[in-house]
């Protein structure tokens, strides 16, 4: 009679185990993936990032597993056909497949953010740019991803993205703990401001020590539960390509000739161009009454002047319209003074890093070093540097002498602030840009999986549980029939 009991107490136990939960399992985050398109004005670029399941209070921490260089100029520069611009981007589409396991590739979100030469595309032909989106969008949606749309960015998203890529990888906003086996703020958290230089257009970003008055110039930002707002600015036109169209423009109509000096480039090289090109960019005033309506050319020649290429440039801004004030750039601009460490990239990094400029130098040096530079000839410059250096050669002293006067005259780094910027391109494995900032936003809007559990009624264990009830009935039998 003890036996029977015992067995008809463990049948009801596994009975009534059978119907309730028993202690949920939790098993392992699953790995999700993005990937975002950032075509630029000059060139398009592809990343892949990937992050676990379960954020960090409700944003992901997120790494870059793929960086691919689509071939060919911007998508802006298909405007004449714009099917080319979809098509230009497949290569990249594959090599991104390879990478992202094929169970997972149909939930893949992927984006395009397009910058400053689709701006640019937009204010000069907007049913055009809407046609060169639309081939993009056609050829992404022909890959196993799910395509979430291709837009145009504002210069201001544009900033602020940049900003939190820059955050996020020097772990500003969030860093693991290995003493606690979880990702914390750090206590004393640095955070930088972000400064852009593309080809279009240029961008700052920072946290201002001050309030800010002109809100309008303000992006609220909330990133791994804490509140940020950054000050942040585009200028539309003043990327390195326009600013030296926009010069050699200058330039021209200054002097009604066929042969016009140009301060900027090397001695005895010279360049000619068309004056039809510059009707073809809002930047250099399509309607500027001083440019002839013919398509003569005109040849650009270089003297190799480097304070006259200092004062040709800082002509393309307009300081008079801030009247000295400390909290106006150029244009009439407002902006709060620089506070803290900033990280330059993009074309800031690219030209210092030719002219082996490092942080940490004197703007003496870096000035004088500038200096020299522009005062060497054409043939010395060309015999020093490999040829794939050589398209982009004669420009390095405009740029130079350019990125002086945004950051100094226009930013307002003074030589104590100087030191505060660090010219980087990658931190850790990453680029700096700012598409994994647009990813990490992303990652508040895409639903944190909830954790896979383990339920105690599922069809499994109900077979066992039946299974065990029935052999324990047939054993309590058969101990009644003995």
């Amino acid at each position: 009679n003890a036996i029977i009991g015992a067995l008809v107490a463990l049948s009801i136990i596994a009975l009534v185990l059978s119907l309730v939960d028993i202690e949920d399992v939790t098993l392992p985050p699953t790995v999700k993936y993005g990937m975002v398109f950032d075509a630029g004005s000059s060139h398009t670029s592809l990343f892949v990032y990937e992050w676990d399941s379960d954020k960090e209070n409700n944003t992901g921490v997120v790494s870059q597993t793929l960086s691919c260089e689509v071939q060919g100029q911007g998508i802006s520069s298909y405007a004449n056909d714009p099917p080319k611009a979809g098509d230009s981007l497949r290569e990249c589409l594959d090599k991104a497949l390879k990478v992202v396991p094929a169970a997972k590739q149909r939930d893949v979100p992927a984006y395009l953010g397009a910058t400053a030469g689709m701006r640019l595309l937009r204010e000069q032909n907007s049913s055009v740019a809407d046609q060169v989106l639309a081939e993009v969008a056609k050829t992404m949606r022909e890959y196993p991803v799910a395509f979430k749309g291709a837009q145009i960015l504002t210069g201001e998203e544009e900033g602020a993205y940049g900003w939190i890529t820059i955050n996020y990888l020097l772990d500003s906003f969030t860093k693991y703990s290995p003493k606690a086996h979880t990702w914390v703020r750090p206590e004393a958290a640095n955070i930088l401001g972000a400064l852009d230089l593309g080809g279009a257009s240029t961008q700052i970003s920072f946290m201002p020590r001050s309030s800010v008055i002109n809100w309008n110039d303000t992006s609220k930002l909330t990133l791994y539960g804490y509140n940020y707002n950054i000050y942040t600015h585009s200028y539309l036109c003043y990327g390195q390509n326009e600013m030296l169209k926009r010069l050699a423009k200058e330039l021209i109509v200054s002097f009604s000739s066929t042969r016009i000096d140009h301060p900027c480039y090397p001695k005895d090289y010279n360049e000619t161009v068309s004056l039809s090109s510059f009707r073809t960019s809002p930047c250099t005033n399509q309607s500027d009454p001083r440019l002839t309506h013919d398509d003569r050319n005109v040849t650009l020649e270089g003297r190799g002047n480097a304070s006259g290429c200092l004062a040709a440039i800082k002509k393309l801004f307009n300081f008079s319209a801030c009247s000295q004030s400390q909290d106006c750039t150029f244009d009439g601009v407002y902006q709060p003074p620089v506070s803290g460490q900033f990280i330059a990239f993009s074309a800031f990094y690219y030209n210092f890093k030719f002219l082996n400029l490092t942080e940490g130098q004197s703007l003496a040096t870096v000035r004088e070093t500038i200096k020299h530079f522009c005062t060497r000839s054409w043939e010395d410059l060309s015999s020093s540097y490999p040829e794939e250096n050589r398209e982009r050669l004669p420009k390095y002293c405009a740029n130079a002498n350019y990125i002086l006067t945004l950051l100094l005259d226009a930013y307002k780094f003074n030589e104590t602030s100087w030191n505060n910027i660090f010219f980087q391109m990658k931190a850790g494995r990453a680029d700096i840009g700012w598409t994994l900032g647009y990813m990490l936003n992303l990652t508040n809007m895409i639903p944190a999986e909830a954790p896979v559990r383990m339920k105690g009624h599922v069809p499994s264990l109900w077979a066992a549980a039946v299974t065990f009830i029935v052999l324990t009935l047939a054993l309590g039998l058969a101990a009644l029939l003995l």
